[in-house]
C-alpha cells in the first residue's frame, strides 16, 4: 500500500466542485455531513408531515447567502425525503405569461423519475398510492373496484377496460374540483399501459400532440394554455390528498422572467403561490429557495397579502469549524481509507490550525471551505511534486494562507472546458429528442447564446398573439437588417398553421426583413393550410427554414444551465465566482460554439471544417484540460476519469491519445521506465 504522500501525488483534487443544478438529472455522488444545515432539514420535514396529516398545501422561503449550498441541499432533501413526498425540480420560467404551462412541464418530468431504487417512476408510484389510499377508505364490497383497477397496471391490451377505470375514478375521487375529468382520468388509465405511458406524459406535461396521438389517448385537445396548465397541476393537487404530497422546488430565480424595469418577477411565482393557497389545493410543499441578497432586493415588489402566503421561513446559515472539518474529511476520506500507515488526521495534509486562521469568526459558507481545501490541497502536491524543495506553503508552518495568485488564463480557460463538459453530458443524457424543451425554454436559451455573441437588440415576442412566445427578433451582425426567428416542434398541425399565420402576419408588418423558422418536425401535407402558408414564406424568398440538430439543443441547453449558475452565483472556475459576463466571455475565448451548426446556419458564426473523429478531439481535449489543471497526476487516473467522461472510449483509444499528447510535447510522463500504472503525468511548462 503506498503512503498518504505517494497518493496524493497521483490524485485528481478532492475539491474540485462544479456547479449543482436539477438534483433529477445526473450528479456526482458528493459525501454528506450529516450535522450540515440539520436544523432546516428536521424544519422541512416536519411542515411535511404537517401536509401529509391534514394535507393542507404550504409554502416556504428557503434562503441563504451565495455558497451556502441551496441547490446541493435541494438535492440531500429529495435523497432524504422522497419515501415520504414526491419530489419536483423547477428550473427558472422564462416568461410570465406561460408560468403554468412552464410549472406543469417540469411537474412531470420530475415525477417521471424513478426514486433511488425503486423500478416504478414517481408518476406511477404516485397513481398507485393514490389508489391503495382510496381503498382504505371504502367499504369492504367496494374495495374489489380498486383492486379490478389496480389489475390493469403493466396491461398493453385492455382498451375495453378504460370507461370502467374512468367510471371507478369518478365514485371513489369524485369529478367536484377535477379539470376535464373525463379525459384526465382517461389519461391516469392510460399510465397503467406500457405502450401508451410516454404518450400520456406528453399530454401530461402539455405538448401539443397530432391528432393520431390524441386519438390513440381518447382526449380532444392538448393542454396548449394556461387555464388548461393550471386546471391539470390542480388535478394532481386534488388527487395528492389522497396519497403522499408533492414538493414543487423552485430554484435559480436569479434567471426567471423579467419586469420592464430588468428585476426578476417575482410576483408571477407568488401569483401562483396564492392561486394555489386560495383555492385550497392540496398536498403541496412549495418551496422558493433564493439568495439571501435577491430576497432582499426583491420581496417588496411582492403585494403583501402574497407574501403572507408563504410566512415560513428556513434559512440556511454558515457552518462551524467542527461542521467544515467534518465536510474536509469527506472529500479526504479516500484517500485516508487507503494509505498506510494511516495519518494522524483526518484531514491531513490539511489541519485545524490552517481552518482557524482562514476562518477567524470560526463561520464559512460550504463554497468558501471547498475553495479554500482546493487551493491548500494544490499547493501541497505541488510542493511533494518538488521533493518538499523550497518554497513551503507558509500555511504549513502556521501562517494564515495567502490570497492565491491569479491563475493562467490557460488554466482558467482549462477548468472551463472540463465544467462545459461535464455540463454538455448531463444535458446529452437528459434531452434525447427536441421536444422535450417547450419552445419558450428554446427561444430563451437562444437568446442567452445571442448575448453571448453580443447581437445587438434582442427581443423576445416577434410575433403577437398566443405564439409570441415563441418567437425573438434581433440586429443582424454587421448590418442593420432586424432577424426574425420563430421556434416551433408541436406536432399538432393545427397549431402549426396559427403559427405560421402570424409569421406571416409578422412579415406583412415588415417588423422584420429576414425571418428564419427553426423546426425539426413536420411541416405538414401540401393540402394543409399550415404547409400552404409556410410555402408561401419560406420557399423561393429570403426567408429561411432551418432544421435543428439534436446536438445544436444539447449546446443551448448545456450554456442555459450554466447561465442559471453564474446568475445565481454559484458558477466557480479556478476558485472564482463567474458572473454573466465573465462566463460570455470564456465561452467566446474557448470557442465553445465553433460547431454549433444551429448558430452556424444562423450565420451568427462561420461554418467550421468537421475535424477527422471529432468523439476522440473531445477525449484528447478532455486529457489535456484535466493535466492542465492538475499539473500532475497518476496515468492510470487519467485514464480512469477519461472513461468515466466518454463511456464509449476504450482504453486503447485513450492511451493512444496520451502517447499524442506526449508526442505534442503537450504532456510527459514524469517517470516513464515506472510500471504504467505507477506513472506520472504532468504539464510540460513552455
Amino acid at each position: 500500500m503506498a503512503t498518504i504522500d505517494e497518493l496524493i501525488k497521483q490524485s485528481l483534487n478532492p475539491f474540485d466542485n462544479f456547479a449543482a443544478g436539477n438534483f433529477w438529472e445526473e450528479q456526482k455522488p458528493v459525501p454528506t455531513v450529516e450535522s450540515i444545515h440539520q436544523k432546516p432539514l428536521i424544519q422541512i420535514k416536519s411542515v411535511l408531515a404537517q401536509i401529509a396529516q391534514d394535507h393542507q398545501s404550504r409554502s416556504l422561503i428557503l434562503y441563504g447567502d451565495s455558497g451556502s449550498g441551496k441547490t446541493y441541499f435541494l438535492g440531500r432533501l429529495k435523497k432524504t425525503l422522497n419515501d415520504y413526498a414526491f419530489f419536483v425540480y423547477i428550473e427558472p420560467f422564462p416568461q410570465s405569461d406561460h408560468i403554468w404551462r412552464h410549472i406543469l412541464r417540469h411537474t412531470v418530468d420530475s415525477l417521471v423519475n424513478a426514486p433511488a431504487g425503486k423500478t416504478d417512476s414517481q408518476l406511477i408510484l404516485w397513481l398507485k398510492s393514490c389508489l391503495s389510499s382510496i381503498q382504505k377508505g371504502l367499504k369492504s364490497e367496494q374495495q374489489n373496484l380498486i383492486d379490478i383497477v389496480k389489475g390493469f397496471f403493466g396491461k398493453t391490451d385492455a382498451q375495453r377496460d378504460r370507461q370502467l377505470f374512468i367510471d371507478i375514478l369518478k365514485k371513489t375521487i369524485g369529478t367536484r374540483g377535477i379539470y376535464n375529468a373525463n379525459e384526465f382520468f382517461g389519461v391516469l388509465y392510460n399510465l397503467t399501459n406500457p405502450d401508451l405511458y410516454s404518450l400520456a406524459c406528453e399530454w401530461l406535461k402539455g405538448d401539443n400532440l397530432d391528432e393520431a396521438s390524441l386519438k390513440k389517448l381518447g382526449v380532444q385537445q392538448s393542454i396548449d394554455d394556461e387555464d388548461k396548465a393550471r386546471g391539470i397541476l390542480g388535478n394532481f393537487s386534488k388527487i395528492s390528498a389522497k396519497t403522499q404530497p408533492i414538493v414543487l422546488c423552485f430554484d435559480q430565480l436569479d434567471n426567471i422572467a423579467r419586469l420592464p424595469d430588468g428585476s426578476i418577477d417575482l410576483q408571477a411565482l407568488f401569483n401562483v403561490n396564492s392561486t394555489i393557497h386560495n383555492g385550497q389545493w392540496k398536498g403541496f410543499l412549495i418551496i422558493i429557495s433564493i439568495r439571501t441578497e435577491v430576497w432582499n432586493n426583491n420581496y417588496k415588489r411582492i403585494q403583501p397579502a402574497d407574501l403572507d402566503r408563504a410566512s415560513i421561513r428556513v434559512p440556511l446559515k454558515r457552518i462551524t469549524l467542527e461542521e467544515a472539518e467534518a465536510l474536509l474529511a469527506t472529500r479526504l476520506s479516500p484517500l485516508y481509507n487507503q494509505a498506510n500507515p494511516k495519518p494522524d488526521s483526518h484531514i491531513y495534509p490539511l489541519t485545524v490550525q490552517v481552518l482557524e486562521k482562514a476562518f477567524p469568526s470560526r463561520k464559512t459558507t460550504p463554497r468558501s471551505l471547498l475553495v479554500l481545501g482546493k487551493q491548500l490541497y494544490q499547493d501541497y502536491k505541488e510542493w511533494l511534486f518538488r521533493d518538499k524543495q523550497p518554497p513551503k506553503p507558509k500555511w504549513l508552518d502556521g501562517e494564515t494562507p495567502p490570497p492565491p495568485p491569479p491563475p493562467p488564463e490557460e488554466k482558467i480557460q482549462a477548468e472551463f472546458k472540463l465544467l462545459w463538459q461535464q455540463e454538455y453530458k448531463k444535458v446529452q443524457d437528459k434531452i434525447t429528442k427536441i421536444t422535450l424543451s417547450s419552445a419558450p425554454d428554446l427561444i430563451k436559451m437562444l437568446a442567452e447564446v445571442l448575448a453571448a455573441f453580443e447581437v445587438k437588440e434582442i427581443k423576445t415576442k416577434l410575433l403577437s398573439g398566443k405564439y409570441a412566445s415563441y418567437s425573438l427578433s434581433y440586429q443582424q451582425p454587421s448590418r442593420q437588417d432586424k432577424v426574425g426567428v420563430v421556434w416551433t416542434e408541436e406536432a399538432n398541425m393545427n397549431s402549426f398553421f396559427h403559427v405560421m399565420n402570424a409569421c406571416h402576419k409578422a412579415i406583412q408588418q415588415n417588423l422584420c426583413q429576414n425571418l428564419y423558422l427553426i423546426r425539426a418536425g413536420e411541416i405538414g401535407k401540401p393540402n394543409q393550410a399550415g404547409n400552404q402558408i409556410y410555402r408561401q414564406i419560406f420557399i423561393h424568398t429570403s426567408h429561411r427554414h432551418i432544421k435543428p440538430a439534436l446536438t445544436s439543443v444539447h449546446y443551448l441547453a448545456a450554456y442555459h444551465s450554466l447561465v442559471n449558475s453564474a446568475l445565481a452565483n454559484e458558477l466557480v472556475v479556478v476558485g472564482k465566482t463567474i458572473n454573466l459576463k465573465e462566463l460570455e466571455a470564456l465561452v467566446c475565448k474557448c470557442n465553445i460554439f465553433q460547431n454549433c451548426r444551429l448558430l452556424q446556419d444562423l450565420k451568427i458564426i462561420s461554418t467550421q471544417p468537421n475535424p477527422d473523429n471529432p468523439d476522440l478531439q473531445s477525449v484528447k481535449d478532455y486529457l489535456l484540460n484535466l493535466v492542465i489543471t492538475q499539473g500532475f497526476m497518476g496515468r492510470p487516473r487519467l485514464i480512469q476519469n477519461a472513461q468515466s467522461q466518454f463511456s464509449d472510449c476504450n482504453q486503447s483509444d485513450i492511451e493512444r491519445l496520451i502517447n499524442q499528447l506526449c508526442q505534442e510535447k503537450k504532456i510527459e510522463i514524469v517517470n516513464p521506465k515506472a510500471k504504467p500504472e505507477d506513472q506520472t503525468v504532468c504539464l510540460v511548462v513552455k
